[in-house]
């Protein structure tokens, strides 16, 4: 299946024989105080910046109507956020994965967007569209 928008990630977690967790990392961009007037520039088109982690959490695809749904409870939080970094975690069956499993992954995937390597994630932007970084 091609992911090209988040809702299509959510139709296919749904779809999976085994139980899914949703795991998303909201990070939000910044500039470096030591920023080129060239970084500037590019930063205020929204074309870089230098990603941070600002919240995550795991999600059932099963209680998460959209990717509508998903901004209002971002926003709820109050964080401004730019890109949002999603996996999958799979469980047993009808069983979900642990939540020391869910917690342990959520923290790799924090330090993956800290380190600026976030393989194995997909990266969506506010609508919801899947980007491709670098």
């Amino acid at each position: 299946m091609d992911i090209s928008h988040f809702n299509d990630l959510l139709a296919a977690a749904r779809h999976q024989p085994d139980t899914q967790r949703l795991l998303l990392v909201f990070a939000g961009a910044s500039l470096p105080a030591d920023a080129t007037p060239d970084q500037r520039r590019t930063f205020e088109a929204g074309e870089s910046g230098e990603l941070s982690p600002l919240m995550c959490v795991d999600k059932d695809p099963a209680e998460l109507t959209d990717f509508a749904a998903l901004c209002e409870e971002a926003a709820a939080m109050g964080q401004p956020w730019v890109l949002v970094f999603a996996a999958a975690l799979s469980g047993a069956g009808q069983h979900p994965p642990a939540s020391s499993q869910i917690d342990s992954a959520l923290q790799r995937m924090v330090e993956s967007v800290k380190a600026g390597s976030p393989g194995g994630m997909i990266p969506f932007d506010r609508q919801g569209r899947a980007v491709q970084l670098g």
